[in-house]
């Protein structure tokens, strides 16, 4: 099978339940999900979203399935200002190399954490930024958190 219709191994399933327990403990209201359309993507987050409070809208996105940190940006930009708090579900190497190149400051230990633990499968990075969508860009975000399962 390619590696787009790969589905997650069961060690995949429960990272992205516990996952989706720390995101949720994070008290952020996401109000839009961007889901690559790789099955594994979308299982994870069948699995995360079940442990928040609120289910945001979900787009399901081919664009994000092995995009690089500026196409994924380019996407961000395309986001409607009346989103807040979106949440990309997608893959290594796009996401880190973009949660790395958005996050011009960070929040205590986060950035040394992510850099020493990369992101496997579940991880995740919170990064806030004010202002509308159309104008994230590199170092324009302050990296919050950043979660991997084996934290």
């Amino acid at each position: 099978m390619s590696d787009h219709e790969r589905p997650l191994a069961e060690r995949g399933r429960l990272d992205a339940a516990a996952a989706g327990r720390k995101l949720a403990d994070t008290g952020v209201a996401f109000g839009l999900a961007l889901c690559s359309t790789a099955v594994r993507t979308r299982e994870t987050w069948k699995l995360a979203v079940h442990e928040f409070p609120k289910r945001p809208k979900t787009v399901y996105e081919e664009r994000i399935y092995e995009a690089s940190p500026g196409e994924l940006i380019a996407l961000l930009n395309e986001t409607p200002d009346d989103a807040q708090n979106v949440l990309l579900i997608g893959h290594n190497p796009g996401v880190q190399g973009l949660a790395d190149i958005l996050a011009g400051a960070s929040e205590g230990d986060a950035r040394e954490r992510m850099t020493r633990r990369g992101f496997p499968a579940a991880a995740f990075a919170v990064l806030t930024f004010s202002g509308p969508w159309k104008s994230l860009e590199p170092g324009t975000a302050t990296l919050a958190d950043y979660w991997a399962p084996t934290e």
